[in-house]
């Protein structure tokens, strides 16, 4: 399995790319068209905090697979009224960056990008606090 990272709007890794095939391998139909992995924390509630749901979703076409969109989540609102909302949405196919201010050109994303990438991996592969779903 092939996940194009290079020559992005930004600085995917390839410990990320790794680590995402490394989940989706044996999971995936041969060459789905679309492969979408949720990473959840069970623990994680409005009320309690936790760590944020991230989505990924990729796309396959001509043999490899590119990103379509990596987004983490987290509640907005107190209570009742409490609800999942976009935290951060790098769109690589659409080439728009959304955080909770607004949408914007990817490459305004070029900063946070990999301080996200960074600290995502480190939730993920270094304290393994998600449950991982994988979906095609």
């Amino acid at each position: 399995m092939r996940i194009q990272y290079e020559g992005l709007a930004l600085p995917v890794t390839k410990r990320f790319i790794d680590a995402l095939i490394e989940v989706i391998e044996p999971v995936k139909e041969p060459m789905a068209e679309f492969i979408t992995v949720n990473f959840r924390d069970p623990k994680y509630s409005a009320e309690q905090g936790g760590y944020h749901p991230v989505e990924i979703m990729i796309t396959g076409r001509c043999g490899r697979y590119d990103i379509c969109y990596i987004t983490d989540f987290c509640y907005a609102g107190i209570g009742d009224y409490a609800e999942l909302v976009k935290a951060l949405d790098f769109e690589f196919i659409a080439g728009t960056f959304q955080d909770m201010t607004g949408y914007y050109p990817i490459e305004v994303a070029r900063e946070i990008y990999p301080i996200w990438e960074d600290n995502f991996l480190t939730y993920w592969l270094d304290m393994g606090v998600f449950d991982i779903e994988v979906t095609s």
